[in-house]
């Protein structure tokens, strides 16, 4: 079966060896990202938990009421810190959004499910804490890329007043997943992937989104044009076992690969921007 072969996963899954230019891109990240935490107003390393890299990073809206774009950074679990990604924020700031960036544990330390269970802690404070940065915390919007799209789509189908008893249950109503996974049965045999996620066909029920019941809120969903052709499943499979009323959206990026197409998510004139703008009730630009 051509989907169970070793090379032929390691192929579709190992996106570093699929882009060759990965480095100059992360590179471009880690530079922009330090732009954006000298050029914004924010407030780094705020804990929202006590265990290991339980930490946020917040830019502040300049106005109250702002929504609220929680973005789940990528790597496999396994690799990448929020302030790779903190170029994210400029231009959702200038637009009128509050945005956070949580940082989370990695495999092989900790396990997908706790790093999903870490997100639920991120959210929730962000629920509870998000008025003191001007942020609305009925308008939290949860987006994700790669790895961070899946725990996305995972908080989407929280039961989150069993997390804590003075939250509501639609806390995260929207959501935008980039580049995501949702069933996660290939990884279990993906040998580049397998040592440092240690994935059990039951850890596989319980942390395929596609496999659980349709939540009650909306997931817009994105994939590069150029990604291999699991990415491009994936995206489709989320519309498939979820539905055209939960998945409204779901589209190809064009001309991107699994790393270059977050630039689409920063470009004001770009489709996957005005994508998140929408989720968040904004105005594009």
């Amino acid at each position: 079966m051509a989907r169970l072969d070793p090379a032929w996963l390691n192929a579709q899954y190992n996106n570093r060896a699929r882009v060759p230019e990965h480095p100059q891109i992360l590179e471009r990240w880690a530079r922009a990202s330090a732009l954006a935490r000298d050029g914004l107003s924010r407030r780094l390393d705020v804990p929202y938990g006590r265990g290991p890299n339980e930490t946020l990073d917040i830019f502040p809206s300049a106005r109250a009421g702002a929504p609220v774009l929680v973005f789940i950074h990528g790597g496999w679990w396994r690799a990448l810190d929020k302030r790779d990604l903190s170029f994210i924020a400029p231009t959702f700031v200038q637009a009128g959004a509050m945005v956070v960036v949580p940082n989370y544990a990695l495999c092989p330390a900790v396990s997908i499910e706790a790093i999903a269970l870490q997100m639920t802690q991120a959210l929730a404070w962000t629920y509870r804490h998000a008025a003191l940065y001007g942020g609305d915390p009925q308008r939290i919007v949860v987006a994700g890329h790669s790895a961070g799209a899946h725990l996305a789509a995972m908080l989407l189908c929280c039961d989150w007043p069993s997390v804590a008893n003075d939250l509501p249950p639609d806390i995260a109503r929207r959501a935008l997943a980039i580049s995501g996974v949702y069933e996660l049965e290939p990884l279990r045999h993906t040998p580049f992937l397998q040592g440092d996620l240690r994935l059990t066909p039951h850890a596989v029920r319980r942390l395929s989104p596609a496999l659980f019941p349709v939540p009650k809120g909306t997931l817009y969903a994105a994939v590069g044009a150029d990604e291999s052709w699991e990415f491009l499943r994936h995206n489709a499979l989320i519309q498939q076992a979820w539905g055209h009323d939960a998945v409204p959206v779901c589209e190809t990026v064009a001309g991107a690969n699994h790393f270059s197409v977050l630039h689409d998510l920063v470009d004001p004139n770009a489709r996957l921007h005005a994508m998140a703008i929408e989720l968040l009730g904004l105005r594009s630009a």
